[in-house]
C-alpha cells in the first residue's frame, strides 16, 4: 500500500471539517465518501469495521475514525495531522462565535442553520442506503439490523447503543458464521504492542492524576473536568453534553443560558461536535480562557478517546480472523447500519424536516448525490444556499 504524505492528509480532512455538517452520523457517510467510493482505500467491509470499533470504544467516533484512517495512511504524523485539520475548522468558528454570538440571530441565520440540517439528511439517508447495500446481503444481518433499528428507535438513550453493538456481536456469532465475507486486505496500522500497552498506561495516568492535581490551579482543574467527560461518553459527541454541563455550570464556570446558546452553535458547524468544549473553554471564569482556556478544554476532550484507540488497534487484525470473531464483526457491522438508519431518522430527520419544501430540498440532496454524482461537499453548499433563499 502506498503510504499518504500528511500534509495529503491534512488538505483531505481540512476539506472534510470545513464541509462534514450534521454530527457523528453525517460524519461517518462524509468519510465513507471521501474514503471508500472515491479514494477506495477500504473496502465497505473494512469501513464497517473500523466504525463499529471506534462507537463501541468510549470517545467521539468520527474523530476516533478519522484518526484511525490518518494513521492507516500516514503513520502517528498522519494520524495528528487529519485529527488536527478536521477539528480545527469548527474549533476556530467556535471561539469566534463566542465572542460574536449576538451577531448571528436573525431570519438569514436561521435559515442557514436550517439549510445545514437539511444538507445532513440528504448526506446521511443516501449513506445508510449505500452501506445496507454493501453489508446487509443476507437474511440474517438484515435482520440484525432491523433490530438494531427498532431497538435504538425504541431507547434512545446512550445506553442503547452499547446494548445494540453487543446484541449485534452474539447474534453475529450465532446466526453469522457461514455467512460473514473473508476479511480483506490486513488494515496495516503503524502501532505495536508495546505503543498500545503505553497508550493505554498514559491515559489511566492522566484519569488518575489529573483529579489528584485538579487543586495546583484553575488550568490543571479544567483539564480534569474535561478529560473525565471525554472518557466517559458512549455514543458520539451528544452523549457529551450533559456531562460538560454537570462539570461547568455547577461550578459557576459558565451560565446555564450560554451552555445552551453554545450547544445550539455546536450542532450548526461542520466537524466534531466535541468542540463544544472549545466554546466553554473559551468563556470559562475564572481564567485560564480564551484561546489558552480553548486549547485546553479541546485537547482534553479528544485525548482519552485517541490514547485508547491506539490501545485497542494493534489487536484489531488479530481479532478479525478469528472465525468467531469474523462473525460477530458481521453482526456488529450490521447493527451499525440499524444505529445509523436510526439516527438517520432521529435527531437528523426529526430535527430538519418539517414541510413539504424540507423533504423536496432533501431528496433533491440525496439525487444529486445518487443519480448526478456531485460531490456531498457541493451538496452541502447547494442545499444550505436553496434553504436561505427560501427564508430570504
Amino acid at each position: 500500500m502506498t503510504k499518504t504524505s500528511p500534509f495529503a492528509l491534512f488538505r483531505i480532512f481540512l476539506l472534510l471539517g470545513l464541509t462534514s455538517f450534521g454530527g457523528p452520523t453525517a460524519h461517518i457517510a462524509f468519510f465513507r465518501t471521501a474514503f471508500v467510493e472515491k479514494r477506495r482505500w477500504f473496502s465497505d467491509a473494512d469501513f464497517a469495521e473500523l466504525v463499529a470499533l471506534c462507537q463501541f470504544l468510549p470517545g467521539p467516533a468520527s474523530s476516533q475514525l478519522g484518526f484511525a484512517i490518518g494513521l492507516f495512511r500516514g503513520g502517528y504524523l498522519g494520524a495528528l495531522f487529519s485529527w488536527i485539520a478536521f477539528t480545527l475548522p469548527s474549533a476556530i468558528v467556535l471561539v469566534l462565535f463566542a465572542y460574536l454570538a449576538t451577531d448571528l440571530q436573525g431570519p438569514l441565520g436561521q435559515g442557514l442553520v436550517h439549510g445545514l440540517k437539511l444538507a445532513a439528511v440528504a448526506v446521511v439517508l443516501r449513506a445508510v442506503w449505500s452501506m445496507a447495500r454493501g453489508i446487509c446481503t443476507d437474511a440474517a444481518r438484515i435482520g440484525i439490523a432491523l433490530l438494531a433499528l427498532a431497538i435504538t428507535l425504541a431507547w434512545p438513550e446512550s445506553w442503547a447503543q452499547l446494548v445494540v453493538i453487543c446484541i449485534g456481536a452474539l447474534l453475529g456469532k450465532w446466526f453469522c458464521q457461514s455467512s460473514s465475507a473473508p476479511i480483506g486486505h490486513e488494515l496495516g496500522f503503524s502501532i505495536g504492542r508495546a505503543s498500545a500497552f503505553s497508550a493505554l498506561t498514559l491515559h489511566l495516568l492522566l484519569l488518575i492524576a489529573l483529579p489528584v492535581l485538579a487543586g495546583l490551579g484553575q488550568g490543571v482543574a479544567l483539564a480534569d473536568a474535561f478529560y473525565r467527560s471525554g472518557s466517559l461518553v458512549f455514543g458520539g459527541g451528544h452523549v457529551v453534553l450533559p456531562l460538560i454541563e454537570a462539570e461547568v455550570v455547577p461550578r459557576g464556570w459558565i451560565s446555564a443560558d450560554t451552555f445552551v446558546q453554545g450547544y445550539a452553535a455546536a450542532q450548526a458547524v461542520p466537524g466534531p461536535l466535541f468542540t463544544f468544549a472549545t466554546y466553554i473553554g473559551a468563556l470559562v471564569t475564572p481564567s485560564p480562557n480564551g484561546v489558552l482556556g480553548a486549547a485546553i478544554a479541546t485537547l482534553a476532550i479528544f485525548l482519552p478517546g485517541m490514547l485508547i484507540l491506539l490501545a485497542a488497534l494493534p489487536f484489531w487484525n488479530q481479532v478479525r480472523r478469528i472465525p468467531n470473531a469474523r462473525a460477530a464483526i458481521a453482526g456488529v457491522s450490521a447493527a451499525v447500519v440499524g444505529l445509523l438508519a436510526a439516527a438517520a431518522y432521529r435527531p437528523v430527520w426529526t430535527s430538519a424536516v418539517s414541510t413539504g419544501l424540507d423533504v423536496a430540498l432533501s431528496i433533491g440532496g440525496v439525487l444529486l448525490l445518487s443519480a448526478w454524482k456531485w460531490p456531498a461537499w457541493a451538496v452541502v453548499l447547494c442545499v444550505t444556499a436553496a434553504a436561505v433563499l427560501l427564508v430570504l
